[in-house]
């Protein structure tokens, strides 16, 4: 409120600064951090799979998202339709019918068994598929948060492979570089 203001007494600016004569040294550059590119990128791929990849830059991974959720609904689209077959053999024996797919092949304690043992199956499915789905969002946001780091040689963990000269056997191990 007071900055605002001109003061009357030129006497009272006690740094003695004119504004003719202000320079500023030193220019921060905000354009390469985008702090909402994180949440962007977890929103796309919450809207369509791997379009938060493809944000973040990182092609790649689009078809292993692809192929690991199409895994998780084939498995759950199977045992929903074999679920649904022992169900209605099930159904047809109760109702008194000895013409089902199953007759003679599977008792009645079979059916209800493997009606049970598809159910459980189809729900691991089920909750596979949208964990993948999550795994998916969430990947997308640590990955948008990663690019916004600098990753050099200066910090680094790296395998090496090493032939001792001594008794020419080999040395496998790791070096973590630490550069100031």
């Amino acid at each position: 409120m007071f900055a605002q203001e001109e003061k009357e007494n030129k006497k009272e600016n006690k740094y003695n600064l004119n504004a003719d004569e202000i320079t500023v040294e030193a220019v921060i550059d905000t354009t390469t951090f985008n702090p909402l590119s994180p949440a962007k990128a977890a929103f796309y791929s919450a809207i369509l799979p791997g379009l938060g990849q493809a944000y973040n830059r990182k092609y790649w991974k689009i078809p292993v998202i692809y192929a690991a959720l199409g895994t998780g609904i084939y498995f759950y689209i199977d045992n929903t339709n074999e679920y649904k077959r022992y169900r209605d053999a099930y159904k047809s024996r109760l109702a008194g019918f000895k013409d089902d797919e199953f007759y003679g092949v599977v008792t009645d304690d079979g059916l209800r068994s493997a009606q049970e043992t598809l159910n459980t199956n189809r729900e691991i499915s089920l909750f596979v598929t949208i964990g993948i789905y999550v795994l998916n969002i969430i990947d997308a946001n640590v990955d948008a948060h990663l690019l916004q780091y600098n990753v050099d040689d200066n910090l680094s963990l790296r395998p090496h492979y090493k032939i001792n000269e001594f008794d020419f056997t080999s040395d496998l191990g790791l070096t973590l570089n630490f550069k100031f």
